[in-house]
């Protein structure tokens, strides 16, 4: 099992709190991961396209089963990577877990980060396209998800979005939102209960490599 993270920074940076953090803490778990810096500042699907591009190269390395972790708008990607059709084989995710994430692009929430990604005239269909609630299958992988409901960057509804149509199509999930808390907690130490979302996260991927 391998977990490729992906950092938010709203599709124009890196978070560095979201990077090496997490791929530290998911080591001493004992879960082997990695960091993709997939591109920025780009229009859709390149980023897409960079990550399905980064997980052939992890599975044929070794890894049979392929995890993504995102953070905002790194956790819009990692969705899009799991739901959005068209992707191969070697190309397939077997679980995802996601931090206080952009899952809708027809939302007006952090407007910036869905005009880097789909541009300013952004039509109906492709924000649509783009919004992981339409993207789910009977056949998505399982995710994980956490946010908090002070969260005013991405409110928590891009969450609950999601988390509806998971429901909707009877794909497992898990959902935590924690009442305190502002965006891009990361690891959330020291930030009262949100702080238990890795706990909660450590759990549930002893049960994905389990299964």
């Amino acid at each position: 099992m391998h977990v490729i993270v992906l950092p938010g920074g709203g599709y124009a940076e890196h978070a560095p709190h979201e990077a090496a953090p997490i791929v530290d803490w998911l080591s001493g778990l004992g879960v082997q991961a990695s960091v993709f810096r997939y591109p920025l500042n780009v229009r859709h699907p390149v980023p897409l396209h960079a990550l399905r591009a980064e997980i052939r190269r992890r599975r044929t390395s070794g890894p049979d089963r392929i995890g993504l972790m995102g953070f905002s708008a790194g956790g819009h990607l990692a969705g899009l990577a799991a739901l959005a059709p068209g992707a191969e084989v070697q190309e397939a995710v077997q679980f995802v877990v996601l931090g206080y994430a952009i899952t809708s692009m027809e939302t007006e929430t952090y407007r910036p980060a869905r005009l880097i990604l789909l541009g300013e005239d952004a039509g109906p269909a492709l924000r649509r396209s783009t919004s992981l609630d339409a993207l789910v299958t009977r056949e998505s992988p399982p995710f994980f998800m956490w946010h908090t409901a002070e969260d005013v960057y991405v409110p928590p509804d891009h969450t609950y979005r999601l988390a509806t149509s998971l429901a909707a199509h009877h794909v497992p999930h898990a959902v935590h939102v924690f009442a305190h808390g502002p965006h891009s907690l990361g690891l959330a130490e020291g930030a009262g209960d949100a702080a238990t979302w890795t706990a909660l996260a450590a759990s549930w991927l002893r049960e994905r490599a389990e299964a």
